[in-house]
């Protein structure tokens, strides 16, 4: 009882840890040494440093636009080409931002079959005459980056197939620093490139990782950023799904107001907006997809304010209101917060393709007045930000223009020092947690379980029949059946040690390149990519094989030991519950096939030939099945009598 009441208590401190990680409701505490200070002690108290201040000229602000998870592909949705294209000559005339991130993943380079991976350069080819065509780069600044579909199947980055080099407006790898100078100031863009390299084919490049080199290179381009007036990082991966080493990722970005990048793609629908705070205060905004969903996100800095909203392809007007900004998106140890309680003015950004006629501002439902053009975008309304200095107020904003389109745009603001909106659990546990690690863990854990409990009942002497009715009774028994049978026993243990340290396939990883894939990396030619979405397919293949398989087996040989065969258990123990099993470990075998033939389909004959977890523990698993069945009888019932003696 000790043992399992100092269990729960570090159960319950592991989870509060947890939650209190991802409590964004509350700002972070902060020391006063951390990056940050050389920021603060350059432009003094952030919160109160006010001037200048939001009023009604057109000066301060600028915008920009980011785009992410483009899939330009060569056999699926011929309209996500033309709708870019429309993207890049119309809808960026518009808006006329300052610059775009493209951040990452801009072509499929999937197969037909959409299993395999391969860079083809006709997708390349439409990506690069698209932005030749519209013009694109004679009217913005267009920072575009690789994702991981960009890497696909690629050795090196001098590789004839890195088709980014050539065909890509920024032809740049690797971290860099772009700066954008105002007459007001200057403001840093740091693009985060976790893609891999060699990059081997899908999927296991769906976690990006930066090693020691990288991670210093990006130190050296925090530090130079200090000096501007606020900064954005960028990049394709989420933070959750970059490998990083001490102090990681979220630590070095720290000084950032956001962290602005894709790849999730709204988790099939599922989440729609995934946007979190780190720890450190940087907000991490993920960007849904271009490819389905043909979203675009406006961010504009207004007085060194960071405001956006996320906005639909075809969709006008935009609206972007920048003063006052959310209280959900505010990260008060780098931006200015004080300014919003000293401006004279509310601003909005409108944008559309027809006139902006109208535009009306309501603030805690009531309406306060019909903003003013001031030039550009830009539309502003005399305000008394000290009618609103206690809690939380609701400003909503009209659009209209002239072709009879209407948007309502409306968020929580607060001028108070001290109150913020957090964001919900579910977004910051797939935003802020290092999924790696959380795979890894469960992946070690369940490996201990299964090798624990076929070893354990290998050596324990044999159970009382005194009462075999009950589940956990038969269970015991089952197990110990099981394991006492040899060919079981020894081809389970061999199969379990396998998945966790021997090579699941060996094949080429990339196209004329091979190597072997493990659970703790995949290497290739040489080269050893730390193991992440592997512990995440070693979980799987456990829940959904190999531990389901262990338990049929022990059921098998259970019903076995009470003289049934395949045939007559349908009969003897019942036709709903024998079906239902039989049907379940059906299902889990055709998911095993289904993997085989992933395999095939990814990485080629060779790796499907040469794969113990997938191919052979295929054939394992039937051959298995059927000696459980088919063993000779008389060793069951001997087993029988000599663990239980009259």
């Amino acid at each position: 009882m000790l043992k399992i009441f100092i269990g729960l208590v570090v159960a319950g401190l592991v989870i509060a840890l947890v939650l209190e990680n991802y409590n964004t409701a509350k700002h972070p505490k902060r020391s006063i040494n951390n990056s940050n200070s050389n920021y603060r002690n350059h432009h003094g108290d952030i919160f109160y440093n006010t001037h200048p201040y939001p009023g009604a000229e057109m000066d301060n602000i600028f915008w920009f636009v980011q785009v992410s998870d483009i899939h330009i592909s060569r056999f699926q949705d011929p309209r996500r080409i033309t709708d870019f294209e429309e993207f890049c000559s119309e809808t960026i005339d518009v808006i006329k931002p300052a610059l775009v991130l493209a951040t990452g993943d801009l072509t499929d380079a999937k197969t037909s079959s959409k299993l395999g991976s391969q860079q083809y350069e006709v997708e390349w080819q439409a990506y690069h005459n698209i932005l030749k065509r519209s013009r694109v780069l004679e009217r913005t600044k267009w920072i575009d980056i690789r994702g991981n579909h960009d890497a696909f199947n690629i050795i090196s980055l001098e590789s004839v197939n890195n088709y980014y080099r050539k065909y890509s407006a920024t032809k740049k790898e690797g971290s860099f620093h772009y700066i954008h100078q105002t007459p007001f100031g200057s403001y840093s863009f740091i693009c985060v490139d976790a893609t891999l390299t060699p990059g081997p084919k899908r999927p296991f490049n769906f976690f990006g990782i930066l090693d020691q080199t990288r991670m210093d290179e990006l130190s050296i381009l925090e530090s130079k950023s200090l000096n501007s007036n606020q900064s954005i990082w960028f990049g394709h991966y989420t933070t959750s799904t970059i490998i990083s080493p001490f102090p990681g990722i979220r630590q070095i970005m720290s000084s950032a107001v956001a962290y602005l990048c894709g790849h999730l793609h709204t988790l099939g629908g599922l989440m729609p907006v995934l946007h979190s705070r780190h720890p450190q205060g940087t907000l991490e905004l993920e960007l849904a997809d271009w490819k389905d969903s043909r979203r675009f996100r406006v961010l504009a800095f207004d007085h060194d304010l960071l405001s956006f909203s996320d906005l639909s392809f075809e969709e006008w007007p935009a609206v972007l209101i920048t003063n006052p900004k959310a209280a959900k998106y505010t990260n008060p140890a780098v931006e200015p917060l004080g300014r919003i309680q000293s401006s004279t003015h509310i601003r909005i950004l409108a944008f559309s393709a027809a006139q902006i006629t109208a535009v009306y501002v309501h603030i805690d439902g009531k309406l306060l007045g019909e903003a003013r053009p001031v030039k550009g975008p830009l539309f502003t309304l005399k305000w008394d930000p000290m009618r609103y200095t206690k809690g939380l107020h609701n400003i909503e904003v009209k659009v209209e223009d002239a072709a009879g389109r209407s948007t309502v745009r409306h968020h929580e603001f607060t001028l108070e020092k001290d109150v913020s909106l957090g964001f919900g659990f579910l977004q910051s546990f797939i935003l802020l947690t290092d999924h790696y690690i959380l795979a890894r863990v469960t992946f070690v854990f369940l490996v201990l379980v299964n090798l624990g409990l076929i070893v354990t009942f290998r050596y324990l002497g044999p159970p009382a029949l005194k009462d075999s009715s009950g589940f956990a009774s038969q269970a015991r028994l089952s197990l110990h059946l099981f394991c006492k049978t040899n060919t079981l026993y020894y081809s389970s243990l061999l199969f379990t040690l396998c998945t966790a340290f021997g090579p699941w396939f060996i094949g080429e990883m990339i196209d004329g390149h091979s190597g072997a894939c493990f659970a703790f990396g995949v290497f290739i030619e040489g080269h050893l990519h730390e193991g992440s979405l592997t512990f995440v397919v070693g979980v799987l293949q456990l829940v959904f094989f190999n531990i389901p398989l262990t338990c049929y087996l022990c059921w098998s040989m259970y019903l076995r030991c009470q003289g049934n065969c395949f045939r007559t258990h349908f009969r003897r123990a019942g036709r709903v519950r024998t079906l239902m099993v039989n049907v379940v470990m059906l299902a889990l075998l055709l998911w095993q096939a289904y993997s085989c033939n992933f395999l095939l389909e990814t990485y080629g004959t060779t790796a499907c030939l040469l794969s113990p977890l997938r191919t052979w523990a295929l054939v394992l698993g039937l051959l298995l099945i059927r000696y459980a069945w088919t063993c000779h009888p008389p060793r069951l019932r001997q087993f029988i009598k000599s663990s239980h003696p009259s």
